[in-house]
Parts: C-alpha cells; sequence; structure tokens
C-alpha cells in the first residue's frame, strides 16, 4: 500500500513537471502574443471588414460593399484625393530610398578608412539618427526658412537664389526649384546613420585577401570598390531598399509637424500616411480610410515582390553560385 501511494506521488510529481515544462515557453511569450492578437491580429482583420462598410465612429458601421472602393478608383481617374496622395508618397519615395542607399554606402566607405579620429568621426554620423523625430522636424523648419533658414544662407554662397522649401510646392525635377517634398527628402537624408552603420559593417566583413587579389590584378581604388566592394553589399543594399521603401511610405511623424497636420501648401506633402490619418480622424470616414490602407497594403506588397523578382539579377551572395 505504501509502495503504491509513492509511486502515485510520483506520478503526479512527473505530471506536474512536466506540465510546468510544457507551460512555460507559453508564459514567457504569453505577453507578446496578447500584444499581436489586440493591437496587431484584430485590428488588421477589422480594418479589412470596415473597408466595406461607412463608419464615423459615432455610430454603428453601415455595409456599403464597394463603395469605398470605387471611390478610390473614381479618385485616380480623375487625378484627385487618393491619385494625389499616392504621387506626392511615390515622388518622396523614389527621390528619398535611392538617395540615402547612395548617402549611406558614401558614408561608410568613407569611415572605414584607416584615419586619424575614424571612432568620433562614426559617431558624428550616426547621432542624427537616434535624434528624435520631433526634435529634429522643428531643427529643420528652422533650416530650411526660406527668409532666414541657414540652408538658403549656405546656397547663396554658391550664388542659388533662396527656395521657399516647407513654403513651396514645386519640384525641383519638374521645375527646377526645391519644394516641400525636396525639403522632405532632404529631412530623410538627416537619419541615414542607421543605413550607414549596416553597410560600414558588410564592408568590414569582406574578404581581405579578395582587395589583396584584385591589388595585384592592378586594380586602383574605385576599381577594386566597383568589383570588389560593391557586388558584396549588394545583399545588404537590397535588404535597406525594402525597408527604405516600407519606411518612406509609412513616414508620418516629421511630415505632420512640417505641414501642422494639413499636408499643406498647397497639399504637396498630402502623402498616404497622413491622407488615411485625415480621413479617418478629421473626416471621420474610417470605411474609406480603411479602404485606402488596404489598397496601399496591397500596393507595398506587390512592390516588395517585384524588388525580390528583380533581386535575382544583381545580389549576389558569398558563398552562392
Amino acid at each position: 500500500m505504501h509502495e503504491r501511494r509513492y509511486n502515485g506521488r510520483m506520478s503526479q510529481h512527473i505530471l506536474r513537471g512536466r506540465f510546468r515544462d510544457a507551460a512555460a515557453p507559453w508564459l514567457f511569450v504569453g505577453p507578446w502574443l496578447l500584444g499581436l492578437v489586440t493591437l496587431v491580429a484584430f485590428p488588421f482583420a477589422a480594418s479589412f471588414v470596415l473597408s466595406f462598410c461607412r463608419y464615423d465612429m459615432l455610430s454603428a458601421p453601415q455595409y456599403v460593399g464597394l463603395h469605398n472602393y470605387q471611390r478610390l478608383a473614381q479618385e485616380i481617374a480623375a487625378g484627385e484625393g487618393f491619385a494625389r496622395a499616392l504621387y506626392q508618397t511615390a515622388y518622396y519615395a523614389l527621390l528619398a530610398v535611392p538617395l540615402s542607399i547612395a548617402v549611406g554606402i558614401a558614408l561608410a566607405v568613407m569611415l572605414s578608412w584607416n584615419v586619424r579620429g575614424r571612432s568620433i568621426y562614426r559617431t558624428v554620423f550616426f547621432l542624427p539618427s537616434v535624434v528624435p523625430i520631433v526634435a529634429t522636424s522643428v531643427l529643420w523648419i528652422w533650416l530650411l526658412d526660406p527668409n532666414d533658414g541657414l540652408v538658403n544662407w549656405v546656397l547663396s554662397w554658391f550664388g542659388l537664389p533662396p527656395q521657399l522649401w516647407l513654403k513651396g510646392h514645386e519640384e525641383v525635377l519638374w521645375t527646377g526649384r526645391f519644394g516641400s517634398k525636396d525639403a522632405l527628402v532632404l529631412m530623410s537624408l538627416w537619419g541615414v546613420g542607421n543605413f550607414m552603420i549596416i553597410y560600414l559593417a558588410a564592408i568590414g566583413d569582406v574578404p581581405r585577401q579578395l582587395y589583396e587579389a584584385a591589388q595585384l590584378d592592378g586594380a586602383g581604388p574605385v576599381r577594386r570598390f566597383r568589383h570588389v566592394t560593391l557586388p558584396l553589399l549588394t545583399p545588404v543594399i537590397f535588404f535597406n531598399l525594402v525597408m527604405g521603401l516600407i519606411q518612406s511610405v509609412q513616414a508620418f511623424t516629421q511630415i505632420y509637424i512640417v505641414s501642422e497636420g494639413t499636408g499643406q501648401p498647397a497639399g504637396s506633402l498630402l502623402v498616404l500616411s497622413l491622407f488615411v490619418f485625415l480621413s479617418a480622424f478629421a473626416d471621420l470616414d474610417m470605411g474609406y480610410a480603411s479602404a485606402v490602407a488596404w489598397v496601399l497594403f496591397v500596393l507595398l506588397v506587390v512592390a516588395t515582390a517585384a524588388l525580390f523578382r528583380w533581386s535575382r539579377a544583381w545580389v549576389h551572395y558569398q558563398g552562392m553560385r
């Protein structure tokens, strides 16, 4: 009898131990799962349902079918509303992302040189990327002031006329004068330190023997960069290209601050992120805003898939043929 009780207690102890071992991982991951479900998955699904409804957040949603998506199609055909916001976003992304990559690589290459004070230079170029976005935006509003801004003062040294920057709706690619979206691109280059650090780490991983072999073949610094460094940086360039595209579409805080939450001047700063925000919380048209968000999501998925397919032609991974 005593042995049977002992065996029973041992079995219960083993079962409790197994239960604790099985439950422990779920207890650790539980807070994250709770946040994922309540803050990501549920809003994600709710926005899809609301995109087929008329919802002003003050009354119950009313099902309207494809009305919100038909409205988007009409605005695209007329070149208004969503179409203008899509254009503003595309202009900003197509300038900011390539320039950020180019500047990041250039800084990383220069900061990889064995010069005195290299650590100080790396710190100086990285620091702007950790400054809060609000403080950075306020600083750039002052720097880009058309009348008293430091940037226009520097441009005057080279005989260039003053630019309107955040006060103008011109675009340098079409008019030759810098406007508000060009100012946003300039602001995005201020935080290129994050990209720079990634490129710097990738340059440090390039095998030294490749440079030595190229140098023995008579390759100078430019050819070594073109034929050794750049090909081995392509995986990192591709990563930053995809992440930069997503971040440029999601950019909101700095745009809200410099445009005072209106997208002005002349709607030139009304990018998609701000357009969704104003549609939902200013116009109280949550259903339409949800439809815009879902169309933006689909466009990002398509663009990312296209980038992955394109990457097969130019991204080179070490050890893979």
